[in-house]
């Protein structure tokens, strides 16, 4: 496909795909029996460090992602769940300056255990209207309307 033919199927004010990598991740909001919602803290080291993010983490080549989420959350939160118990509630696609990320949103409300940051990172279980003053990284702000929306 040329140039030419790929600028067509843009929508007027598009940019041209980037050529950035893509990173597909699966991440969730954990939803308790009071509507909290479970936010954890990037750890210090890492890409956006210090703000506030849904747990989940990267999709494994071949892997589908509800079992990368099912993985993510024992690894990072110490808790289980079933693929059965994600309900998908949408995307986001965000470019960051190195990398495009592709994040598929599952809602969850029943998991075994009593989540705590397995590398000791913070978390905090947050009413909805009050996630939009979290300092949060940017792919993660489209998210916050669409669970106001279905919370």
């Amino acid at each position: 496909m040329n140039d030419a033919h790929q600028a067509v199927n843009l929508c007027p004010g598009d940019e041209p795909p980037s050529g950035l990598p893509i990173v597909l991740v699966s991440a969730v909001a954990l939803v308790d029996a009071d509507g909290r919602v479970l936010v954890a803290q990037r750890p210090e080291g890492k890409h956006l460090a210090g703000l506030w993010e849904f747990p989940g983490g990267k999709v494994e080549p071949g892997e589908p992602p509800e079992l990368a989420l099912v993985r993510e959350l024992k690894e990072e939160l110490g808790i289980d769940t079933a693929a059965s118990c994600l309900a998908p509630c949408g995307f986001v696609s965000h470019a960051y300056e190195k990398f495009h990320l592709v994040m598929l949103i599952f809602a969850c409300r029943k998991w075994n255990g009593r989540p705590v940051g397995q590398q000791g990172q913070p978390l905090r279980w947050v009413r909805v209207p009050d996630l939009f003053k979290l300092d949060m990284p940017p792919a993660d702000r489209p998210v916050l309307g669409l669970l106001q929306a279905l919370l």
